[in-house]
C-alpha cells in the first residue's frame, strides 16, 4: 500500500470517497492512495472481478483503514445507484467520487467511422460516457445533502488527440470533458467540484509485460517526458483534486500525459 505519511499527506482523513471502477490499475492505485491519505472507502468494480476486490479490501483494511467493497454494473441504472448506497448505509455519506470505470475491450474493435459497428459505438458508449452519467446522476444529489464535494472522472488524451482510429473511444471520452463542465456550470456555486483527468499513456502492472517494448519505445521518441505514465501519477491527481487542495479547481479537464498534448 502506498505510504505517504513520512511526508505528513493525511488529507483525507475524516473524508469518504467512492473509487467505482477500482480492481486494477489506475482505480486500484487511487483507492490505495486515497486509503493511505486518510479517507474511508466504498471500492467497486464488475461481479466478474469481485476477487480482486476482496484482496483490495483485505489489503487496505490490513493497513488500518476502513473500506468497504461492493459490485456494480456501469450499464444497469440499479446497479449503480446501490453502489452509492451502499457507501451512504456504511458511512453515512461521502465526500468524492472517481468514476474510473471503461470497456477496455471492446476498444480491439473500434476501428474508425466507415466501418465500426453499431454493436461496438453502442456498448462504448453505454459503460464509457452513459455509465459516467449515470453515475453522475445517483451520487451528485448524495453531494449537495452534504454540502458539496468533488467529482471526479476519469477521461483521456484521446480526447483531444485526434487520432485516426478507436472514434468511439474519443467520443465517449469527449464527452465525458462535456459533461465535467456541465455539472461545475449547474453546481458550482452549491459546492460541486467537477473535474476530469486524461491520462496519456499509463502502463499498468497488468500491462507492463504484455505491452511490446518497441510500442513504448515509439511512444517515449514522440513524447516529452522521460518515462512513461505510471498509475501512480493518476492516482497522485486524484488525491489533489478529492483533498482541501483542490478545492479551487473546478470544470477543468486536466491532462496528465507527460507532455503529449500542450494546451
Amino acid at each position: 500500500m502506498t505510504d505517504t505519511s513520512a511526508m505528513g499527506c493525511r488529507r483525507m482523513t475524516d473524508r469518504i470517497a467512492i473509487v467505482a471502477g477500482a480492481a486494477t490499475g489506475i482505480g486500484r492505485a487511487t483507492a490505495l492512495r486515497l486509503a493511505a491519505e486518510g479517507a474511508t472507502l466504498a471500492v467497486g468494480s464488475p461481479e466478474s472481478e469481485r476477487a480482486k476486490i476482496d484482496t483490495l479490501v483485505a489489503e487496505i483494511e490490513s493497513a488500518g483503514g476502513r473500506v468497504i467493497g461492493c459490485a456494480f454494473d456501469a450499464t444497469d441504472d440499479n446497479s449503480v445507484a446501490a453502489l452509492i448506497d451502499a457507501a451512504v448505509d456504511a458511512f453515512g455519506g461521502f465526500d468524492a467520487v472517481h468514476a474510473n470505470f471503461a470497456d477496455l475491450r471492446v476498444i480491439f474493435k473500434d476501428s474508425d467511422a466507415l466501418t465500426v459497428s453499431d454493436e461496438v459505438l453502442e456498448r462504448t458508449l453505454d459503460v464509457n460516457l452513459k455509465g459516467m452519467l449515470r453515475i453522475t446522476r445517483h451520487a451528485l444529489p448524495k453531494l449537495l445533502e452534504r454540502g458539496g464535494g468533488a467529482m471526479i472522472y476519469t477521461s483521456s488524451a484521446a480526447a483531444v488527440w485526434g487520432e485516426p482510429v478507436r472514434p468511439c473511444y474519443a467520443m465517449a471520452k469527449a464527452g465525458i470533458n462535456a459533461l465535467v463542465r456541465h455539472v461545475a456550470s449547474a453546481w458550482g456555486q452549491k459546492g460541486i467540484r467537477a473535474n476530469a483527468i486524461m491520462p496519456g499513456l499509463v502502463v499498468t502492472p497488468e500491462t507492463r509485460q504484455s505491452m511490446p517494448s518497441d510500442f513504448q519505445a515509439e511512444v517515449l521518441a514522440r513524447g516529452r517526458s522521460m518515462r512513461l505514465g505510471e498509475v501512480e501519477d493518476i492516482a497522485a491527481m486524484v488525491a489533489h483534486l478529492a483533498s482541501r487542495d483542490g478545492e479551487w479547481i473546478n470544470g477543468q479537464c486536466i491532462a496528465v500525459d507527460g507532455g503529449s498534448t500542450l494546451n
